[in-house]
């Protein structure tokens, strides 16, 4: 029997949230509703779930289905098995090249090259879709971002960026399946992983979703992680009215904006780091199987040798994305954006070439089972991971790599609860 089954509802929703895997996307309270579950932030200012009068183990049996905290899902097997190629770590995908957005302005704002921002004007100027669901800069807190959609190019472009805070982007999805509008979905990897889960139980999901795209990522920022760096680079976190983490160049330089109206721009590998050795993330992102969207259509990458910009390179990079195609769907709006020049292809890359652009994914995807066998061996959560190959993947590793990282994610696990 599972611990879970053992607990009361409301054990079962704070057990998330002690084992560090509440990744605050808004889904749960999404679905189930405000009187089951309130969505806010709590007193280290995370955003997360609260318990609601209406709340009951059918409720968290949901919950526990569909959390991303400790449910991974590639993509479906059919549309996996359609794939031209199916790489061990970069998994199934038709093509992988590097590309940039074809509009100059698109390419400078967005976070690396605009691909996605490129992609996403492409699927509004198709007529396909109406809108496109994704997120923005918060108005406040300003270092988080939020929830929105754009129907025209132009509101996509205003909202181009990296957002490096806590993300609710899930938070309106219950409105927008309620709603019956097809829409595409540009979201963090694991935030198509808990609607990649949402669609065994909920079909709107795959009629109305008709694009899945997410940015690899490497984690976000906490709260407190972002005050603590805000204080470490001279700013009063209270006083700060806008954050630009990046774009502008690629990764261009970190803006901070103040209440007088000033600004102060830090060097981006001042802020992070020469190896992103300054930035925070919360326990969740330090064990995650899946930063490179093995759920989407289409995912795009940084591209740096090494896994980061130079010194120089980041001063002077124009930006660009690795493209990883992963469905048909995917390729054909590829190809579309490309036909257009909203997307502009610079050259084919190789699953090799996205390992030495992403080292750290790599060693993530390797050991991913591991960690979670280390976390269930301390007695938390851990991921379940499906349509991800984990287990050829932990095969990859040596015998002592396995027991050193499942004994590594045992040990942080202890450590982090005390």
């Amino acid at each position: 029997m599972e611990a879970g089954q053992l607990m009361t509802a409301l054990d079962r929703l704070e057990k998330i949230v002690a084992d560090g895997l509440c990744l605050g996307c808004g889904l749960c309270s999404a679905v189930a509703g405000p009187d089951a579950l309130s969505f806010a932030r709590d007193e280290t200012g995370e955003p997360r779930p609260f318990a609601g009068p209406a709340l009951d183990d059918a409720v968290m049996d949901l919950v526990y289905d569909i959390c991303p905290g400790f449910n991974l899902e590639g993509l479906p097997h059919a549309l996996a098995d359609a794939a031209a190629h199916n790489d061990l770590v970069w998994g199934p995908h038709m093509r992988l090249f590097r590309a940039h957005a074809g509009d100059p302005h698109q390419r400078h704002v967005a976070a690396t090259g605009g691909a996605l921002t490129a992609l996403a004007c492409q699927i509004l100027e198709s007529g396909e879709v109406g809108m496109v669901a994704h997120v923005r800069a918060a108005a406040d807190p300003p270092h988080f971002g939020e929830a929105t959609i754009s129907r025209t190019p132009q509101e996509v472009v205003a909202a181009a960026g990296s957002r490096y805070g806590p993300t609710a982007a899930l938070a309106d999805i219950g409105a927008l399946l309620d709603g019956g509008v097809p829409f595409a979905l540009i979201a963090k990897p694991c935030d198509l992983n808990a609607l990649r889960r949402l669609a065994h139980r909920d079909p709107r999901v795959n009629r109305l979703v008709h694009y899945w795209l997410a940015p690899v990522c490497g984690g976000y920022m906490p709260d407190a992680g972002f005050r603590q760096f805000a204080a470490r680079m001279g700013h009063d976190p209270d006083d700060v009215t806008g954050v630009r983490y990046r774009g502008h160049g690629c990764p261009g330089p970190t803006r901070i904006e103040h209440a007088d109206g000033s600004a102060t721009e830090h060097h981006y590998l001042d802020v992070w780091g020469e190896d992103d050795s300054q930035w925070v993330l919360p326990f969740r992102c330090k064990v995650c199987a899946d930063g490179i969207g093995e759920a989407a259509d289409i995912a795009a990458a940084d591209n740096w040798d090494g896994g980061a910009p130079t010194r120089e390179g980041a001063k002077t990079d124009p930006g660009s994305n690795a493209v990883i195609i992963r469905t048909a769907t995917g390729d054909e709006l590829a190809k579309a954006a490309l036909a257009s020049g909203r997307l502009v292809a610079e050259h084919d890359l190789s699953a090799d070439d996205l390992s030495r652009m992403q080292p750290h994914h790599v060693k993530k995807k390797l050991s991913g089972l591991a960690r979670s066998r280390g976390m269930e061996r301390a007695g938390s959560l851990a991921p379940r991971l499906f349509n991800m190959r984990a287990e050829a993947l932990d095969a990859a590793l040596s015998e002592e790599a396995r027991k050193a990282e499942e004994d590594g994610a045992a040990r942080r696990t202890r450590q982090r609860r005390g």
